[in-house]
Parts: structure tokens; C-alpha cells; sequence
């Protein structure tokens, strides 16, 4: 009778084990997917983990561009700067622009223009302003002006894209650019500024100009004849 008993008590026990490894095997063994078993929000989470898993593979291949879109510079480009100075100088031009500046008479010299505010260097001055001529036309007009001394004569010769012309601003306009006296070392220069592919003769300040200091600009003729009658113009 106690044999028998024994025997039970053992039985049991081992039942007892083989269950425990059994449900420990099964635990260990069951597959990743199947998880919502045990817990019903896992397999949203690895779900998630696996799409984020495959999204970072994909992303090898796209440019940072994709997701983040490309800040275009406000910043203006030096060309764009250069074409809005131009146009802005072309509509001084067009609009007879003569500002910061006073015609003053100098004893013994005559009429003179004088700067009445600061003038930063390479900033437009004055237009030399007159009848824009063809060599042959200004040549009439100069031997005119020989026979009539008391005429005077404003005439300056340049070359503009390989052609030659004259501005002849001898008859009196009231416009300032005519009065800029001639110094071999002034504080201007002369340039050509294109308006609608009209040359238009301008002066520039060639350095800082300050308040009450007269504009002056090399006249640019050394010839002997021009010297004789002249005689300021070696100065």
C-alpha cells in the first residue's frame, strides 16, 4: 500500500516537470510574428520597426533634397548688380540728373562748378551734354567757330565701339557739364555710358571728392595749336 503510494507521488512529479519544459519550450519557440498572443499592441511595434527598417534602406539612395527643399540665395548675383547700376546711371542720364553741385565764377579764371557734397569715387558727376556729331559735321562746325573767336568752342572728341564722335557743347544750355574746368590732375574722368546704344560722354569722380572743391578734368589735348590759344591747358 505505501509502495503504491510512493509510486504515485513520483508520477506526479514528473508530470509535473515535463509539463513546466514543455510550456518553457513552447514560450522559448514561439514565432516573433505571433507575439499579439501574448500581448495584442506588440505587432504594431515591430511593425513599425520594420517599416522604419526598410525606409532607411530606400533612403540609401535619396539626396538630402528629397525631405529638406533647397533655400534659393536672396542675394543678388554680380551681374545683376552691375545691369541694375547701369540702367540706374541711363535713367540719370535720360532725366538731365545734375545734383550736388554749383557753378561758382573764379576771378581771373572764369566760371568754375563746384562740388556741394561728398562725391565717392566712380560715382557719376556730370553728362558732358551737347549735339552728338559725326567727325565731318564737327569739323564744319569747328572752322565755324575759328572765324567767331568770341563763340568760344566746346567740343570733345571720343571713339565708341571702334567709330568716332564729337560732342559739341559750345552753345550755352545752362547745363554744368560745358563748365568743368581742365586741371592735368583733376578729380575726374571722362567716360562713355550707352543710353539705348546712344553714347552719352559722362564724368566720373576719379577719387573722394569732398564739399567746396572744384570738379576738374583733363581736357586731353596737347597739340601745339590748341596750347598756343590756350595756354592753360598745360596746367
Amino acid at each position: 500500500m505505501a509502495k503504491g503510494k510512493k509510486q504515485t507521488e513520483n508520477t506526479e512529479k514528473i508530470n509535473k516537470i515535463s509539463t513546466a519544459v514543455t510550456s518553457k519550450e513552447a514560450k522559448e519557440n514561439q514565432p516573433l510574428g505571433r507575439q499579439e498572443d501574448r500581448n495584442p499592441t506588440c505587432h504594431h511595434v515591430h511593425l513599425l520597426v520594420f517599416l522604419s527598417r526598410g525606409e532607411e534602406k530606400g533612403s540609401q539612395n535619396s539626396k538630402l533634397t528629397d525631405f529638406f527643399p533647397i533655400r534659393k540665395s536672396n542675394r543678388k548675383t554680380t551681374g545683376e548688380l552691375k545691369n541694375e547700376k547701369h540702367k540706374h546711371l541711363g535713367d540719370v542720364i535720360k532725366n538731365d540728373v545734375e545734383e550736388g553741385m554749383q557753378v561758382r565764377v573764379i576771378h581771373g579764371k572764369g566760371r568754375g562748378v563746384f562740388a556741394q557734397r561728398t562725391f565717392r569715387k566712380g560715382d557719376f558727376v556730370v553728362e558732358y551734354h551737347g549735339d552728338l556729331l559725326e567727325p565731318a559735321q564737327a569739323k564744319q562746325r569747328e572752322a565755324c567757330y575759328t572765324r567767331h573767336p568770341g563763340t568760344g568752342c566746346y567740343m570733345y572728341y571720343f571713339c565708341y565701339r571702334g567709330k568716332a564722335y564729337c560732342v559739341d557743347a559750345t552753345e550755352e544750355t545752362g547745363r554744368m557739364g560745358r563748365l568743368v574746368n581742365h586741371s592735368k590732375v583733376g578729380n575726374c574722368q571722362t567716360r562713355v555710358h550707352a543710353v539705348d546704344g546712344r553714347p552719352h560722354l559722362i564724368l566720373v569722380a576719379s577719387r573722394d571728392i569732398l564739399p567746396d572743391e572744384e570738379f576738374l578734368y583733363d581736357y586731353g589735348d596737347r597739340s601745339k595749336e590748341a596750347i598756343s590759344a590756350h595756354p592753360w591747358l598745360k596746367l
